[in-house]
């Protein structure tokens, strides 16, 4: 079977011949971009995919929100300074800016100052959200349909729920928490008119040329527990999941955090697949603890090499070990594809990414099992 038969055979319920082995390479490769060992254009090439093939690798698109935003009533105001990235929204009832700076010895960026830093900044947050709307952006999705052949799948983001959206790009975990409970009914004012404005764009996600959807929450249940799940998320992540079958599709989130605080949750909510999810040593649970926190969920489980695993950090031999453990828990039910949890970093290996290819033919068969 070619990758794109297994995880296709895997998604609709089936066996394919060996557990599915499918690698985020978007971090790792960018890193490759910026110290001059690829090409500018790079990622989007056809070359990107052969890259896949030549490593052994199943291909799925990584960050590509097929949708547009464009902001109606406000001045956008945008700048760099040195290392860092700033932008003012500036709206009748008040302006916000944020601050993303970007660390060279990691190649990835973060954010320095958020828009929304308090409970004060909600009437600027809620207007600019009453006037956003958005348009599709196909064009790169149709590239990689073209592009994928028998290396994988084309697959495409939702936006993030308004809650995760907040906590995670917009306002941070302490201001996200601090008007949660001291403005709880404006706080959930912002997020339902932000849930306006998002269904929107996940509807036009849902059309998009896509074969998979993800809502890419990237969740850590130290940060988002029980509580907040239920109260801010779960409604979201349910309405979509259900549109994105009812389309003939399949849901995705990205969940790659510790995982004893919310795995059981969000198998409940009805996820075709439950993706990068990081096992001890580096996470919070076992290889073989994941089906049983998953429960009577027929979720697919994706993940299971932590990225340091495929640097120097990691001996051979650890690594390994790691591999095959792993693919002796996978082989026992066709429910889990070998991902990366989360991604491939930019000090890997490129023997390690090789060599995993070479241990899932060799332990990745279900016919291992008995």
């Amino acid at each position: 079977m070619t990758p794109r038969e297994r995880i296709l055979t895997i998604l609709k319920g089936g066996t394919p011949d060996q557990v599915p082995w499918f690698g985020d390479l978007d971090y790792w490769a960018n890193s490759l971009i910026k110290r001059g060992l690829k090409p500018d254009n790079f990622i989007g090439s056809d070359d990107y995919i052969q890259w896949h093939h030549d490593l052994g690798v199943g291909f799925y698109l990584q960050g590509y929100f097929p949708y547009k935003q464009i902001f109606t009533d406000c001045t956008v105001n945008e700048w760099n300074e040195g290392h860092k990235r700033y932008k003012e929204i500036i709206t009748p009832v008040g302006s916000v800016r944020e601050c993303w700076e970007y660390i060279p010895t990691s190649f990835s960026e973060g954010p320095v100052e958020h828009f929304m830093k308090s409970e004060d900044d909600i009437p600027v947050m809620k207007f600019i959200y009453e006037n956003t709307r958005f348009e599709p952006d196909y064009e790169y999705a149709w590239q990689r349909r073209q592009q994928v052949g028998d290396q994988g799948i084309v697959l495409c983001y939702l936006p993030k729920s308004p809650f995760m959206h907040l906590l995670a790009l917009e306002a941070g975990v302490v201001a996200v928490t601090m008007a949660a409970f001291t403005a709880p009914d404006e706080f959930l004012d912002l997020l339902e008119t932000m849930k306006r404005a998002f269904d929107q764009a996940a509807q036009i996600a849902v059309n998009s040329p896509a074969e998979v959807l993800m809502i890419p929450e990237n969740l850590s249940s130290e940060m988002v527990g029980p509580d907040f799940f239920h109260l801010y998320m779960k409604e979201y992540q349910t309405e979509w999941t259900r549109r994105i079958k009812e389309a003939g599709k399949y849901s995705f989130i990205h969940i790659d955090g510790t995982l004893g605080g919310l795995l059981q949750q969000e198998a409940s909510v009805g996820f075709t697949v439950l993706e990068a999810l990081t096992p001890y040593p580096v996470g919070d649970l076992k290889i073989e603890e994941l089906a049983g926190y998953a429960g009577e969920s027929k979720s697919i489980l994706w993940g299971g090499i932590p990225g340091v695993y495929f640097t120097a950090s990691v001996s051979d031999e650890e690594f390994e070990r790691h591999v095959k453990q792993v693919l002796s828990v996978m082989i026992q039910e066709p429910r889990y594809v070998l991902g990366v949890a989360d991604q491939v970093p930019p000090d890997a290996l490129e023997s390690r990414v090789k060599r995993v290819a070479d241990l899932v033919d060799e332990y990745g068969k279900y016919s291992n099992f008995s």
